[in-house]
């Protein structure tokens, strides 16, 4: 059975680079989680390829902060990057610190050929580009393996440890694992099909974004199936979708804003060309914005995760819960001042 259907906020914890104050990231989810109609936080990570405050750090802050929502990650790019022990040792506590709400939500991170910065990182840390995948398949086997709280000896390609146990266990048995992917029908279609399998055999559900509807729709039907194969046929109730937002009764002008905050965000026109923009963003009236997530919903995401692409964002918030999230079946309730 999938999830119940659920909303998260996704905050844009890079924009302490752009002279956002961190205590403004801790006032939304604040102000989100008294709404009421939000479930979920989220925040993004990498290292050096595109700097922010950290992501565990920020979930943990977050954590201090709310008593509700779940605390996940945009897809985890540093995953192949770390030391499965020390991670599995911080999202353990993390789960322990916020009563049993982390969410992990990992990837494989840039490759060498994503361009100049991802190449440089993965130089630093010392991880080729060609072994990132092997790294989150082991990665996700160890985690879980430490959370169990029994010694672990472990020889592989990567990593070697002989009878470490990890303490304190998480309150959650196991946390859950889901791994963030956009296949893409311009793939390679045994990459793919390679992707698809991945998630189905490793993963405790599916995240995306800027991902077409048709395509979407597609891939989640395979994926089922290919649990099914695996002999996990529930492995795929977690389905989360991370959508930029911009709420405007202009919509030309809610979509000039998307596509600023976009381009101060990620840096030059970041990387959005008009195709990838319009799967990506949901702007315009709360009416459009509504329909535009619906349309997901409606092909079995469970979970839309939303980053409010707008320097507003206590406005976007504000209009989002008002008059968005209601037309979606949530109660209206009025942000607190």
């Amino acid at each position: 059975m999938a999830d119940p259907l659920s909303f998260g906020i996704s905050l844009p914890n890079r924009a302490v680079l752009f002279g956002v104050p961190f205590e403004e990231l801790l006032e939304t989810a604040e102000a989100a989680e008294a709404t009421g109609q939000f479930d979920s936080v989220w925040v993004g990570d990498n290292l050096i390829s595109k700097p922010r405050v950290e992501c565990v750090v920020t979930l943990t802050a977050l954590a201090a902060r709310t008593r509700r929502l779940r605390l996940g990650s945009i897809c985890f790019a540093t995953f192949p990057l770390r030391d499965p022990l020390l991670l599995a040792l911080q999202w353990a506590s993390l789960d322990v610190v916020s009563n049993g709400r982390a969410h992990l939500a990992v990837c494989n991170g840039g490759s060498a050929r994503d361009g100049a910065a991802w190449r440089h990182e993965l130089e630093t840390m010392g991880v080729k580009s060609g072994e990132r995948v092997a790294r989150v398949e082991d990665g996700i086997e160890l985690m879980r393996a430490f959370w169990t709280g029994e010694p672990v000896t472990y020889e592989g390609r990567f990593h070697s440890y002989s009878d470490v146990t990890v303490l304190p266990k998480p309150i959650q048995s196991p946390p859950p694992i889901v791994i963030a992917a956009n296949p893409s029908e311009a793939m390679d279609p045994a990459v793919q099909e390679r992707i698809m399998r991945r998630i189905a055999r490793y993963a405790d559900g599916w995240q995306c974004d800027g991902i077409p509807l048709a395509t979407f729709r597609e891939s989640l039907v395979r994926m089922q199936e290919m649990a099914v194969e695996e002999d996990r046929p529930n492995a795929l109730d977690h389905v989360s979708l991370h959508i930029m937002v911009n709420i405007d009764d202009d919509v030309e002008r809610a979509k000039r804003g998307a596509q600023e905050f976009l381009a101060h965000y990620y840096g030059a026109t970041g990387g959005v060309d008009d195709e990838k923009f319009a799967d990506w963003v949901a702007y315009g009236t709360p009416e459009m914005v509504a329909e535009k997530i619906k349309s997901y919903v409606d092909a079995g995401c469970t979970t839309p995760v939303l980053r409010f692409a707008s320097h507003d964002q206590m406005g976007q918030l504000a209009r989002c819960s008002e008059e968005v999230l209601p037309q979606l079946g949530r109660a209206t309730a009025a942000v607190p001042a």
